[in-house]
């Protein structure tokens, strides 16, 4: 049997119904203005809007297996989440979540779902020619991220630093090369998010609430964006820079903390926009200020020097991060970021996150506010894990109002999302908030195409 349901004063299934209403509402305006906007003007550049996709009713291959997939969490994890020991439980939702993934992408079958997703035009593999040598093409980097500079970079290579595509370079030289190499590569890194954020939950909360959270993090409808995208592999690295700095500030060895910060230090080479990360490490920190402050001075030390390693790696092979951010902005600009309208898309991505994240978070984050508002009287663990989860909504929030991310946010922005859907651990009846992050997520991958 489950243990009871977290009950406090702050549960409020009406207040719950009020905010899943409001957001669905908000989902469905999103939908209209986006469609009048895109019909009329054809100033958004996406054919389903406010998310990059095409309306595409399909079934494939992975059809069953998710089916499957989705009624088991659904109807089984809540029980196993509190059941498993701790071990076994990390393994079996980062198996369950990896299941969930791959069957999703599957729905558009094996070449248009996972082997073609990085080798389109604007993606990484297509420029694995162009390092043939690294230190060259390093060098060389912010040399062609700006338009109209000697064969510029596709959108993708040119909108990240360059450890994103010389993560496929790498595997390419190890012979892991393709598509589908680089498809199964994403999904399977990807979805290791959902145990470094179980990890750092129960290092910072607690137990209780990080086995609660589990089966939302694998049924998420994030996954239908982590199949297959590099965005997913970014979102896993990040993860785990905020999960070992969380055993590092929580009574476990303090050589975690130069992991977090190696890690970080990838995760800014990896994706300009993941810097925010910098918030949720930082209330992280807050959160394991006493051992920060006393018995583990250390952790900071490490932290920092962790954090310094790739950064100056990549400064002496040649490539500037600052240089290369401000020619992405003159870039962003060149193209449709200078065109989509900031005045619909500072709102519209929310929606987008809506739908990543699915109904039983904006349920979640609702009683996660109001934890933090009564935080003098609620218990530890729930204040904890509120104040972890707002941290990643701020981040999102400075995110969305830099205006450097307009549109394909549902896919951009899974790194934020994965930290605001352990907000779900503050609801009763699980099942039934699984059955609908199901259903969102099935809905959602075999009526559109999701392309990016």
């Amino acid at each position: 049997m489950t243990r009871p349901p977290l009950r406090d004063r702050y549960a409020d299934p009406s207040a719950d119904l009020i905010a899943v209403l409001a957001a669905a509402l908000f989902v469905l305006v999103a939908v209209l203005a986006g469609r009048h906007l895109q019909d009329t003007y054809r100033v958004l550049f996406v054919h389903w809007p406010p998310l990059f996709a095409d309306w595409d009713p399909h079934v494939g291959p992975g059809t069953p297996a998710a089916v499957l997939v989705a009624a088991a969490v659904a109807a089984y994890g809540p029980g196993l989440a509190v059941r498993l020991p701790w071990r076994g439980l990390l393994g079996a939702a980062w198996g369950a979540c990896l299941a969930w993934t791959w069957s999703l992408a599957l729905v558009d079958g094996w070449q248009r779902g996972v082997a073609g997703r990085l080798t389109s035009p604007n993606e990484y593999l297509t420029v694995i020619g162009r390092f043939h040598d690294i230190p060259a093409a390093l060098r060389d980097f912010t040399h062609h991220i700006v338009s109209g500079t000697p064969a510029p970079w596709p959108a993708h290579i040119a909108g990240h630093p360059p450890a994103a595509t010389l993560t496929f370079v790498l595997l390419d030289r190890i012979g892991l090369r393709g598509g589908g190499w680089a498809g199964a590569w994403c999904i399977t890194v990807g979805s290791t998010a959902c145990a470094a954020v179980l990890v750092a939950v129960r290092a910072l909360a607690d137990e209780r609430l990080a086995r609660r959270a589990a089966p939302f993090l694998v049924l998420a409808p994030a996954a239908v964006w982590v199949g297959a995208s590099a965005d997913g592999y970014f979102a896993a690295v990040a993860a785990w820079a905020v999960a070992l700095l969380a055993l590092a500030v929580t009574g476990r060895s303090v050589a975690w903390a130069a992991g977090a910060g190696l890690l970080y230090g990838l995760t800014c080479y990896l994706s300009y926009g993941l810097t925010l990360f910098a918030l949720i490490g930082a209330a992280v920190l807050v959160l394991g200020r006493r051992r920060v402050r006393g018995a583990r001075p250390a952790v900071l030390a490490l932290l920092v020097a962790g954090a310094a390693v790739v950064p100056l790696v990549f400064t002496l092979a040649g490539f500037d991060w600052w240089q290369g951010y401000r020619l992405l902005v003159t870039r962003y600009y060149q193209g449709v970021g200078g065109t989509r309208p900031y005045g619909y898309w500072v709102w519209a991505n929310l929606a987008c996150t809506v739908v990543i994240t699915g109904l039983a978070t904006v349920a979640g984050l609702r009683r996660a506010g109001a934890v933090l508002v009564h935080r003098r009287t609620a218990p530890a663990g729930q204040t904890r894990l509120a104040f972890l989860a707002g941290a990643a909504l701020l981040a999102l929030l400075i995110a969305d109002l830099s205006g450097m991310s307009k549109a394909e946010t549902e896919r951009i922005w899974l790194p934020f999302a994965m930290w605001l859907l352990p907000a779900c651990a503050f609801l009763p009846r699980p099942r039934a908030w699984l059955t609908a992050q199901a259903l969102l997520a099935l809905l959602l991958n075999h009526l559109l195409f999701t392309g990016w």
